[in-house]
């Protein structure tokens, strides 16, 4: 089984390191920081005046704000307004600590070592307010924790929450998962609507949406509260009800997040996105309200919720997912090459560009297949509804071909080719018993079903040097095309690892698959792509101004502009670009267009319907472009 978001282990494997370090110290970020914000107040103050509005933080209930408060300014909310809120969510608002404090107070401590060693557990990262699973993106976004945090357990905490964020104009940050890249579940001075510990799920044998007994018929399905993780879901849909819901490959993944942002899983071929089987949301919306949204109900809110993007609409409560009967088996096939020579490297990328096209382009087939600067192919797909032996079949022609050229090509590993009854591909005692494949929370008191794929490991409090994506059209598969295509491939191997991420596109998939993923809000190039082309970087955990744990900025940006060559050599082939806005560059230029073509405008409506003043302001989310990049300051 492998994981979705693995491939930037891969990368990490098959690229060289460059050389050169020069670190920046934490006196100069923070110079920067204060200079950023001093920059946001003189806006917001300028704004005001333009506005004709008071210029000390205080404002006429429902004016619209040309700014979000910070602590110290006139305005913010006084301890007595706190604890109203406190007693509001039945004492669940937390003064949100700084979570490396101890660091530096004495880097060199135990307990900044046992700080240190905690962020490479997945679950520990999920289970404290101020971190995130990714502790920040050089030269993008830096960790910082919220000023106060509602750990919301019911719909009513997070009512009370929007409320209050609302009428004292503050800053507003949701984080479930906390897997977002871009940074998104976690912002200075805000107030975060935790909703880790709503986790609960409820399988139906036959759900209607409300409103919608006269229009649909009862089908089987999951609901499931926005803190829970796909792990959790996987464990009860399918190890033990026996069926199959659409989530993400990576095991502690948010499902709230992961649906809004469109959701692609390792099967997205056979059963479309996430959000192509959502049934009904339940979220709370800017004006306080908990609203349903389905297709009866609230349907524009239910079409910008399936893809819109997490945090821009509302906060979400529970989730409903349409589920699938289960195929008899799941697998996975696994093989790493190397070739001997450049030549040899151009002419395998031909033959798995055609052998894909011949064998794999259909919903049988997901996940991954690497090029890497050494001349290193890597091969981690999985596969649906087939048997180890009719599996092995299909690669037996690829196979053939990389062992008739033995003095071109070295088997680093595999084949691997493997099938598993479908309802324990995510089992906790099956994985186990699989050697290196799943670690374990360490933790004490850590749940059993706690594990995570080892290829994620270097995930887990990484600081990101690097991320882009780009859609490839299947007319890039046909055979006219293949040879162009592959030299392209070459070309951005030179530079940095790529990937293709089949999963992650929709050219090939069902007909089915592909009707219900037309009627979501992500970009419509996604249904004529056939692989999602990710080149990424990171680093280990570490954080600006802590002694010897500063990220390596000098190697970073290097890496950087070698991901960017990698995907420029591509990207030339590909008449508009798109990409997958959860798995994007930080600094995607026009990333309306990227992220949903023709969908924006139709989104923006939506967002101005429900949340006119923009409460929910997320990077690069719908709306964003009104408000400066902090979030703090309409433009």
């Amino acid at each position: 089984m492998v994981c979705a978001c693995a491939i930037r282990g891969i990368g990490r494997r098959l690229a060289p390191g460059i050389g050169g370090v020069q670190q920046l110290t934490g006196v100069a970020l923070n110079v920067a920081m204060n200079r950023r914000r001093l920059v946001g107040k003189l806006a917001a103050l300028a704004a005001a005046k333009v506005l004709g509005m008071p210029t000390n933080g205080g404002t006429a209930q429902g004016a619209r704000l040309p700014a979000r408060l910070r602590p110290g300014d006139a305005g913010w909310p006084s301890p007595a307004s706190w604890e109203e809120l406190r007693r509001a969510v039945s004492g669940r608002l937390l003064d949100v600590r700084a979570p490396f404090a101890a660091c530096f107070d004495d880097a060199a401590g135990a307990q900044c070592d046992a700080l240190f060693k905690s962020l490479k557990n997945p679950y520990y990262l999920g289970d404290e307010v101020g971190l995130a699973q990714s502790l920040g993106w050089v030269d993008a976004w830096t960790l910082q924790p919220s000023a106060f945090a509602v750990a919301a357990q019911s719909a009513s905490d997070i009512v009370a929450a929007v409320n209050f964020a609302r009428s004292h104009a503050l800053r507003v940050v949701i984080k479930g998962g906390g897997h977002s890249y871009q940074g998104t579940s976690n912002a200075a001075d805000s107030l975060l609507i935790w909703t880790r510990r709503m986790a609960a799920i409820t399988l139906h044998d036959a759900f209607v949406g409300a409103g919608c007994a006269e229009h649909s018929q009862p089908q089987a399905a999951v609901s499931v509260e926005a803190g829970a993780s796909w792990g959790q879901v996987y464990s009860a849909v399918t190890t033990r009800a026996g069926r199959y819901v659409q989530g993400g490959g990576c095991l502690t993944v948010g499902v709230a997040g992961l649906v809004q942002s469109g959701g692609f899983g390792s099967f997205s071929k056979a059963y479309g996105t996430a959000a192509a089987n959502l049934l009904e949301a339940e979220l709370v919306t800017a004006d306080g309200v908990l609203r349903i949204a389905n297709a009866c109900t609230n349907p524009d809110l239910f079409w910008a919720l399936k893809g819109g993007g997490g945090g821009s609409l509302g906060v979400v409560r529970r989730l409903t997912l349409r589920t699938h009967a289960l195929p008899q088996f799941f697998g996975a096939a696994f093989l790493t090459i190397k070739a001997t020579s450049d030549a040899a490297f151009r002419r395998l990328i031909g033959r798995i560009v055609s052998f894909y096209a011949e064998a794999l382009f259909n919903p049988s087939w997901g996940e991954q297949i690497g090029f890497g600067p050494d001349n290193v192919l890597v091969i981690a797909m999985v596969h649906r509804g087939m048997s180890q032996q009719q599996a092995e079949a299909v690669w037996h022609p690829f196979m053939a071909w990389v062992l008739a050229a033995a003095d071109d090509y070295k088997l680093l590993s595999g084949p691997s080719i493997l099938a598993v009854p479908a309802r324990d591909f995510w089992n906790p005692e099956v994985l186990n018993g699989v050697p290196g494949l799943v670690l374990a929370d360490a933790r004490p008191d850590a749940p059993s079903g706690n594990i995570y794929y080892a290829t994620n490991a270097g995930e887990a409090g990484q600081v990101l040097h690097g991320y882009q994506s780009l859609w490839l059209p299947a007319s890039l598969l046909a055979t006219e095309a293949q040879a162009g295509f592959g030299d392209a491939l070459f070309a951005a191997s030179r530079h940095w690892t790529v990937a293709l991420h089949v999963n992650k596109a929709l050219a090939g998939a069902s007909a089915e698959a592909i009707a219900a993923t037309r009627d979501t809000a992500t970009n419509p190039q996604v249904l004529d792509a056939f692989a999602l082309l990710i080149s990424a970087a990171h680093g280990p955990p570490a954080y600006a101004g802590i002694p010897n744990r500063e990220p390596d900025f000098s190697t970073a940006r290097q890496h950087a502009a070698a991901i960017r060559r990698a995907v420029g050599a591509i990207e030339h082939l590909v008449p508009q670009r798109g990409s997958y806005l959860a798995e994007s560059d930080f600094f995607e230029q026009d990333w309306r267009q990227s992220f949903w073509g023709t969908n924006y405008a139709r989104l923006l409506s939506v967002k101005d319907s429900y949340d006119p003043d923009g409460l929910f302001i997320v990077h690069h989310g719908v709306g964003s472009e009104r408000w400066t990049a902090d979030g703090f300051t309409r433009l």
